[in-house]
């Protein structure tokens, strides 16, 4: 008799392990614990059932006790199996985790496993990418900006120096230190621009403004440019296209936008604006008749300081078109750029229109 309950026990026990492999190979954290509880249920309640029939045959209590913990063993070694199975896979993210909180930025989770555990170590891989993106952005950004603010420093201490030497007179050098000191100016407002922009905390006070007349008042300040250098500004546009916006905001984009077409158009060239309102936006593209863009320039030029053509890298900062993209996106706009198929460069924004 005990070699009967014995075997009850033991089939019991291999019935239990068998499931439990099964729900490892289930796709999803629910399914394994729905399963798991189902097991824990299931197979107590068989060796009930088989505990009766064996009393009720044989009699016996000890035979009786022998196949309830033969099949309770079985729940047991069953639900430490699959919690093994969940608590390794988190384990694994968790690992990645910490090494990413140690400072490994190339820390990735391994794939694979129950859905809800791959879609965590996904999103995980996608934030610690995305974080690796950021901190090398920042340690461009800081080389960069080092580079732009050294240049000018290393020219006005030059210059002091000869002053202080008696080599020159200080009124020799004072038009010169002024534009360092400007252009030192221009790139300290543009990095605390983008810091603004970046921390979320850049405030707009939004009227309802025609584009148009951010449009001239543009141009206005980009003709003295334009002039000097043989390009010619035109402005197209089709209907009333009213947004609102901050208007000293967007006077900026179209300043940098324009700024930057000018300066990399040649003489006897154009620079068009042309605004109109498609469905609910007002669409604006600034189109030059340059040399056009570089291949890869459409998906690099706005970010900050990027110059892998120095022929557009203009005399500016190298972050007008990085703080243009912020304001646009402050807005809820988008911002993008093109090659013009009859040649030139376009560069297009949009903005919500007015209701």
């Amino acid at each position: 008799m005990i070699a009967l309950a014995l075997a009850v026990a033991a089939a019991s026990l291999a019935a239990g392990l068998l499931v439990a492999l099964a729900l490892r190979a289930a796709p999803t954290v629910w399914l394994q614990v729905t399963g798991l509880a189902f097991l824990s249920v299931c197979v107590p309640l068989a060796a009930v059932l088989l505990s009766g029939w064996v009393m009720f045959h044989m009699g016996a209590d000890v035979k009786i006790l022998a196949v309830a913990a033969g099949s309770a063993s079985a729940a047991v070694v069953a639900g430490l199996l699959l919690a093994q199975t969940i608590t390794r896979s988190l384990r694994r993210v968790g690992d990645s985790a910490q090494q990413l909180a140690a400072g490994d930025l190339a820390a990735r989770a391994p794939s694979g496993g129950a859905a809800e555990i791959a879609q965590l170590a996904d999103s995980f891989n996608a934030m610690a990418a995305s974080i690796e993106q950021i901190f090398d952005a920042r340690r461009e950004l800081v080389a960069w900006a080092s580079h732009d603010l050294r240049t000018p420093l290393a020219s006005m201490q030059a210059m002091l120096e000869a002053i202080e030497d008696g080599l020159v007179e200080p009124e020799h050098y004072l038009p010169t230190l002024r534009q360092q000191v400007q252009t030192l100016s221009t790139l300290v407002d543009d990095l605390f621009e983008l810091a603004r922009i970046d921390a979320g905390v850049l405030r707009l006070e939004l009227e309802q403004t025609e584009v148009a007349a951010l449009v001239e008042s543009a141009l206005r300040l980009v003709r003295p440019e334009a002039d000097a250098r043989g390009v010619e500004l035109e402005s197209h546009v089709h209907g009333a296209a009213a947004a609102p916006l901050a208007p000293d905001k967007i006077e900026r984009v179209l300043s940098n936008l324009l700024t930057n077409a000018v300066r990399h158009t040649p003489p006897d060239g154009s620079v068009a604006v042309h605004v109109e309102r498609v469905a609910d936006e007002v669409l604006v593209r600034v189109e030059d008749t340059g040399e056009g863009l570089p291949d890869d320039a459409p998906s690099r030029m706005f970010e900050r300081f990027w110059r892998a053509d120095p022929a557009r890298s203009g005399s500016g900062t190298g972050l007008g078109l990085a703080i243009a993209r912020g304001l646009v996106e402050a807005h809820g706009g988008r911002i993008w750029a093109e090659n013009r198929p009859q040649g030139g460069a376009c560069v297009s924004f949009t903005l919500p229109a007015a209701g």
